[in-house]
C-alpha cells in the first residue's frame, strides 16, 4: 500500500468519527496519533504498513511494545480503541477483509491501591485525642473504634442495633450485603468503650421509648451514613493530611493492619465479609508497598540498589 492511499484511508477515517459520530477533537488527535505511532513501528520492523494485511500479531507485538515502554494499561487500551474503530471503518467501506483487532484482549487494568490511615495515626487519634465529655463526643468515639477494630462496611455500622452487641460471647453480629449475617470478635478496647457508650445513650433515652437502633442521631432516630461520614472525616482530619477520610478508609486501615500483624488472608476474608478471596488480596498488595517503603527508608545499601537498578 502507497503512502498516499495510506494517508487518504487515515483522511477519511478521522473525517467520518468527526463529522458522522461527532467524536470531539481530543478523540480525532488521540486516533490520528494511534494510527501514525503503529505506521512507525511497522516501519522500524522493515515492513511499511499495508492496513488491509495488518496481522494479529502485528498489534499484540506492538502492545507488549508500548507496555514495555512503561506505558500505562490504560494508554494501551486505548491504542487498541482506536485500532478497532479503525477497522470497523474499513471493513464497513468493504476496504479489508478481517480485523485483526477481533481476538486481542487489551491489558487488565491494575487496580489502585486502597487507602489507609496508618497506626501510628489511629493510636493517636483514638488514644490521645480527647473526645468532647458529652453524649455526640462519647458516640463519635465509639463509632471510630468500632469501625477501625472489626472492619465493618458504613451501612453495616448504621445498622447495628443494640442487640447486636454479646457481652458474655465478645462478640458483634453484623448483617451484610444481601442479608447475610457474620460474627465478629471485640478485642477489650471495643468492648469497654461500647459499654461505656451504651451508658450514656441509656441517659440521653431516660423517658423515651425504647430504641433499638445502636447509634443515635438527632432525634434518637437512628443515626444516618451522611452523619457518620462527616464524624470520621472530620476527626481523620485532625491526624491525617490525606484526602481520603471516610468509614471505607478505615475498613482499609484495619484489613491492612490485620495483615501487617501476620492475619491469615483467609481469617480477613471472613472479618470482612468478602464473597472470593481474590476481593481481600488486594490489602496484600497494599501491606507489600508499606514494606518496600520501610525498606527504602531504612536499609543502609537501598540507595545503591535502586541507583543499580536493582528491585
Amino acid at each position: 500500500m502507497k503512502k498516499e492511499e495510506r494517508r487518504m484511508l487515515k483522511d477519511d477515517f478521522l473525517r467520518y468519527i468527526g463529522s458522522e459520530r461527532n467524536y470531539s477533537e481530543r478523540t480525532l488527535k488521540t486516533y490520528g496519533t494511534t494510527l501514525t505511532l503503529f505506521e512507525r513501528h511497522m516501519a522500524a520492523q522493515g515492513r511499511p504498513v499495508d492496513w488491509t494485511a495488518v496481522e494479529e500479531g502485528d498489534i499484540r507485538e506492538w502492545m507488549v511494545e508500548l507496555m514495555n515502554r512503561g506505558n500505562a494499561a490504560t494508554t494501551v487500551n486505548n491504542r487498541l480503541s482506536a485500532l478497532r474503530s479503525f477497522y470497523r471503518f474499513l471493513q464497513s467501506r468493504n476496504l479489508a477483509g478481517h480485523d485483526p483487532t477481533q481476538r486481542i484482549e487489551g491489558p487488565k487494568k491494575q487496580k489502585a491501591l486502597p487507602h489507609f490511615i496508618k497506626e501510628a495515626e489511629m493510636d493517636r487519634l483514638l488514644d490521645h485525642t480527647a473526645f468532647p465529655a458529652t453524649y455526640q463526643g462519647r458516640r463519635d468515639h465509639a463509632i471510630l473504634l468500632t469501625l477501625y477494630t472489626t472492619g465493618i462496611r458504613l451501612a453495616e455500622l448504621v445498622g447495628l442495633d443494640t442487640g447486636d452487641i454479646d457481652f458474655g460471647s465478645h462478640t458483634l453480629k453484623v448483617t451484610g450485603k444481601r442479608n447475610k449475617q457474620r460474627i465478629i470478635p471485640l478485642v477489650p478496647e471495643t468492648e469497654a468503650e461500647l459499654r461505656e457508650y451504651l451508658a450514656t445513650r441509656a441517659e440521653v433515652l431516660k423517658g423515651r421509648p425504647s430504641v433499638q437502633a445502636l447509634f443515635l442521631g438527632s432525634g434518637a432516630r437512628r443515626i444516618h451514613r451522611t452523619a457518620v461520614e462527616h464524624i470520621v472525616r472530620t476527626w481523620l482530619g485532625s491526624v491525617t493530611t490525606q484526602q481520603k477520610r471516610s468509614p471505607h478508609v478505615l475498613r482499609h486501615s484495619f484489613a491492612t493492619a490485620m495483615l501487617n500483624h501476620g492475619a491469615e488472608i483467609g481469617v480477613v476474608k471472613e472479618l470482612l465479609g468478602h464473597e472470593s478471596i481474590n476481593t481481600t488480596e488486594i490489602y496484600t498488595h497494599t501491606t507489600f508497598e508499606e514494606l518496600k517503603r520501610v525498606y527504602r527508608q531504612a536499609h543502609p545499601h537501598s540507595d545503591s540498589k535502586e541507583d543499580n537498578g536493582e528491585q
